[in-house]
């Protein structure tokens, strides 16, 4: 059996590779990968593996941005350490779902599934799952997005409404908020924080390394190999990419 792993912790996919080796001999993991970007690339130039475990929080999104950039045409378990995220969804779905850290016996039960999965796609039968309704059943019914951010200048706290943000970026593990007015302050949380905490109407993360507002877009113009150059109100030191793999769905963001 060949198996891709999509998994942006290093530790969680040796983890997962020891489990395999534990509880499925012969399983060969072909290729461990971190990135919505880096998995659409992989699929489009390499044959359909046998199973996928797909985190569902990647470094560069969630990772339901790749069916919508690429037919995925082989089953799926999906892992996460995000316990909001409905297992019932996962199940009405006719996919898998794994809650880190994994389980030797959710593992067994969940390849044990898998077998009876795989018949449907070598009889040329995809699964009937529908990626839209998944994540449609994964949002809460309600949620409150953050309005403020706190920041430290010296020994003075400065609180920042979200109006007054343009955009975030991370440098050398350190992140910075961007104020319409160009003042720049360290914050103390993760990107991957920051965006569960961000409506996504009107923030969306261009890249690894930046969050933007809408308000701190300019223009967008298209650039060598597919990806986008975008222009940052206030402008941005250094160019600012969107990849061939996202651009689609980010100008899709745009008109909404």
């Amino acid at each position: 059996m060949k198996v891709l792993i999509v998994e942006d912790e290093p530790f969680a996919q040796q983890e997962l590779i020891r489990l395999l080796e534990k509880v499925a001999t012969g399983t060969e993991v072909i290729a461990c990968l971190d990135s919505v970007e880096d998995t659409v690339e992989w699929l489009r130039e390499n044959p359909v593996p046998d199973l996928i475990f797909l985190d569902i929080q990647l470094s560069d999104g969630l990772s339901f941005e790749i069916f919508k950039q690429e037919k995925v045409m082989c089953p799926v378990i999906f892992t996460t350490a995000f316990d909001e995220y409905s297992i019932q969804a996962f199940k009405v779905n006719s996919i898998d779902y794994l809650l880190k850290p994994i389980k030797t016996d959710d593992l067994q039960a969940a390849l044990k599934k898998f077998e009876d999965v795989r018949k449907s796609y070598q009889s040329g039968l995809q699964m009937p799952f529908d990626i839209s309704k998944l994540e449609l059943l994964l949002k809460p019914v309600t949620k409150e997005y953050k309005s403020r951010f706190i920041a430290r200048v010296g020994d003075q706290i400065r609180h920042l409404g979200i109006d007054e943000i343009s955009w975030f970026y991370a440098e050398d593990n350190v992140v910075f908020l961007i104020t319409r007015t160009n003042h720049r302050y360290i914050i103390d949380y993760t990107l991957d924080q920051i965006m569960e905490l961000l409506d996504p109407a009107v923030f969306t993360r261009l890249n690894r390394s930046v969050i933007a507002h809408i308000s701190g877009i300019g223009k967008v113009s298209r650039y060598f190999n597919g990806r986008l150059l975008v222009e940052m109100i206030p402008a941005s030191p250094e160019p600012i990419y969107v990849s061939r793999a996202k651009a689609q769905s980010f100008i899709e963001w745009l008109d909404k």
